[in-house]
């Protein structure tokens, strides 16, 4: 057995990284050839917040980047919906009577609103007769071809349809990259956020693009009691996808977009798995 004691730093996705994986990662740039067991010895994750810079779309391809907010029991998504209830219906304790020894399970509880976490809008969150989750196919969800937008919070929170010209939108699912997910879980979050104006959505539209994410609390100003953004885009059945992260991990393009939600019946809103996958495009 061979033992690496080189230093070496890895930027990684998220707040932490299996010893396989990280292993995985060692093997691959190493490119080490018959490699058997391995074991990490010695592993410190370092937490810096946007000092990456976006991955080289030419060096990895196929590569799934993981662009969600992790849900956890009390999660505040937005002020005023209750908190998720995250909680065993079945422990693994009081499995046991259920089965013989070491053999045990757990069953999960879940209460919340669909307003949690990174989720998705269809018509039905706006329209009553909008399209809800169950009536819009799996190809307006899934494997959309994608573009970055960059916009930091920190030169606007107002985004106008000047902000969105001169990029090839049509067709595609647009991610709006404030930078606003920093702030997550945090009182900062929910005020005085990045949002599109009104004049935004509809170069949007007008554009037929398929999806408009953001990695912001909100991708209306919720000031007041209008919301023009989400009116035009859902009546143009353009989903929305708030709360993303990590946007700044992504080229500009070169990737495909999802975001999945279960198939409910009379359901507008529901929190989802978004990612994105780099293409060799």
């Amino acid at each position: 057995m061979e033992e690496i004691s080189k230093e070496r730093t890895f930027d990684i996705s998220g707040n932490d990284i299996s010893d396989k994986e990280l292993a995985d990662y060692i093997i691959e740039d190493l490119s080490l050839l018959m490699v058997g067991q391995t074991k990490i010895l010695n592993k410190v994750i370092f937490k810096e917040t946007h000092k990456r810079k976006p991955i080289d779309k030419h060096k990895k391809s196929n590569l799934l980047i993981d662009l969600s907010h992790t849900i956890e029991d009390g999660l505040i998504t937005y002020k005023g919906l209750p908190v998720p209830i995250i909680c065993d219906y079945l422990s693994r304790e009081d499995s046991k009577q259920f089965y013989e020894k070491g053999t045990e399970f757990q069953i999960g509880k879940i209460e919340m609103v669909t307003n949690t976490g990174t989720y998705i809008d269809c018509p039905f969150h706006r329209f009553e007769d909008g399209k809800d989750l169950s009536q819009v196919g799996l190809e307006h969800f899934a494997d959309l071809d994608a573009i970055v937008i960059r916009i930091p919070h920190s030169k606007t929170i107002e985004i106008t349809e000047e902000h969105l010209k001169n990029y090839e939108i049509r067709n595609r699912a647009v991610l709006i990259q404030t930078g606003w997910d920093e702030h997550w879980n945090t009182e900062h979050y929910y005020e005085n956020y990045p949002y599109l104006t009104e004049k935004a959505a509809e170069y949007l539209r007008d554009c037929s693009v398929k999806l408009v994410g953001i990695d912001s609390h909100n991708i209306d100003d919720t000031k007041g009691k209008s919301r023009p953004v989400h009116t035009t885009l859902l009546g143009a059945e353009i989903l929305i996808v708030e709360h993303l992260c990590n946007l700044y991990l992504l080229p500009e393009s070169g990737f495909t977009f999802s975001a999945i939600p279960p198939k409910f019946k009379g359901v507008g809103t529901f929190p989802v798995r978004a990612f994105a996958k780099l293409t060799d495009k």
